[in-house]
């Protein structure tokens, strides 16, 4: 994803104004601004909207022109540090730190920006599956926890994924948690959400993917699983793991060489190094 300066349209004179004062030819953030309804926040996000917040999370929600924003609450501090300048009409509210506070989630590291924005825009599998042997589908099979969805869409985003795949009961939607924990990579890996994640998986393997389970009572390895064409990674839900009905619509079941001494990953990990593994393919490949 380039930076805002691509993104953006010409610079207002207010923005040339700012480039002369701080010495920089910065353009102006390209955003979808809308009116948000309600008025002033009150805390809790209108019904149909997301709230994210940090600096990662909300600088991607800005760059992305598939983002429908509504209004960014901000320190100034914060506002000067991002990479470009908001448009003159983008609807701001400046506040301090503490009161961002009451807008997001307790304890929640909003680092000056809270921005209130529409969910991103369905996708279907149709949109997404391109049968690149070095960008694999990422499958997650009732992982509810929004910090792991989050740092799995990081991780996705790192080694390339062409996308996530989750029900859309029994998963978290889209939230600031998430947006947080994937640090700008819910802007960049499409998610789709399906209605039944066995039907889907068939879909997938009639893309020409090969569907690898992961499991620690797999028999084989998942380097010894991993095929040269495209792969789709299935990851169960810690403790739970992969449930039978979906296991059963995978191609295999490998497992990660860990030591004895630990019984499991943490699923973000499993994800983060099944995910190295098949870069790690394709580049020696």
């Amino acid at each position: 994803m380039g930076s805002l300066q691509d993104r953006a349209n010409m610079p207002s004179r207010r923005d040339k104004r700012l480039a002369q004062r701080e010495g920089q030819d910065k353009r102006a953030l390209r955003g979808r601004a809308g009116r948000m309804q309600g008025g002033r926040g009150s805390g809790k996000s209108a019904k149909g909207v997301v709230r994210l917040w940090g600096r990662h999370a909300v600088e991607a929600a800005l760059k992305n022109p598939l983002r429908v924003h509504h209004k960014l609450w901000a320190t100034r501090e914060a506002v000067a540090e991002l990479d470009g300048d908001l448009p003159a009409d983008f609807p701001v509210e400046w506040a301090q730190a503490a009161d961002l506070g009451r807008l997001v989630a307790r304890d929640a590291p909003h680092q000056g920006l809270v921005l209130e924005c529409d969910p991103l825009p369905d996708l279907f599998l149709d949109d997404v599956l391109d049968g690149d042997p070095g960008r694999p589908v990422v499958v997650l099979d009732q992982v509810t926890d929004p910090h792991n969805l989050g740092a799995i869409l990081r991780s996705a985003a790192a080694f390339n994924a062409c996308a996530l795949v989750t029900q859309d009961r029994h998963a978290p939607s889209e939230s600031g948690t998430i947006g947080k924990a994937a640090s700008g990579a819910l802007e960049i890996v499409p998610w789709v959400r399906v209605v039944n994640l066995s039907r889907a998986l068939e879909e997938i393997a009639e893309a020409g993917y090969w569907r690898i389970a992961l499991d620690g009572r797999g028999t084989s390895t998942l380097a010894e699983a991993l095929p040269q064409g495209p792969v789709a990674l299935v990851l169960g839900a810690e403790g739970e793991g992969i449930r039978q009905n979906v296991a059963q619509h995978c191609d295999a079941i490998a497992r990660l060489p860990i030591s004895e001494a630990m019984e499991s990953l943490n699923v973000s990990n499993a994800g983060s190094i099944a995910l190295y593994a098949v870069a790690a393919r394709t580049e020696v490949s």
